[in-house]
């Protein structure tokens, strides 16, 4: 079992960037977390239960892509599609379709208390705000987020 560890924020400005990955993804249950992924021609399927803090235990499995497409067919809501960056530490999702205009940078910690440098293109912390989650996108996308909601974070 791994424990994933992590902040989320929101991108200022996109720095640059090339060679990402292109993600599809999507969920078969949410309590706890059952997500599929496609990545690029990688299947995997990943189940996730929140534990104290911001730890949360996680079990990935790697699966045929094929599995991974017909599960995708299966999945609760819309599916999650975003192109995915590697910057250091940082996983920069931009994502697209129902989601497109919504940017989030997620940095993976060793321990909830280890500080971080954080690039000046980063903005606000949206760590533990519910609707950033890629579980909460797939029931109320970004197209659908309140002016407020999208610019007076």
């Amino acid at each position: 079992m791994g424990v994933e560890i992590e902040r989320k924020y929101l991108v200022k400005a996109l720095p640059k960037v090339d060679g990402g990955e292109r993600i599809v993804q999507g969920y078969l249950s949410f309590e706890p977390t059952v997500r599929v992924r496609l990545k690029n021609s990688s299947g995997r399927l990943t189940i996730k239960f929140r534990a104290e803090g911001l730890k949360r235990y996680e079990y990935e499995y790697e699966i045929p892509a094929a599995d991974a497409k017909e599960l995708l067919n299966r999945c609760q809501g819309t599916l999650i599609e975003k192109t995915r960056y590697r910057l250091g530490r940082i996983e920069l999702d931009v994502f697209e379709g129902d989601n497109a205009g919504l940017i989030v940078a997620e940095i993976e910690l060793t321990s909830e208390d280890e500080k971080i440098d954080l690039p000046s293109w980063l903005g606000r912390e949206v760590t533990g705000l519910k609707r950033y989650l890629n579980s909460e996108l797939v029931k109320r996308p970004y197209k659908k987020w309140t002016k407020a909601e999208r610019f007076n974070e």
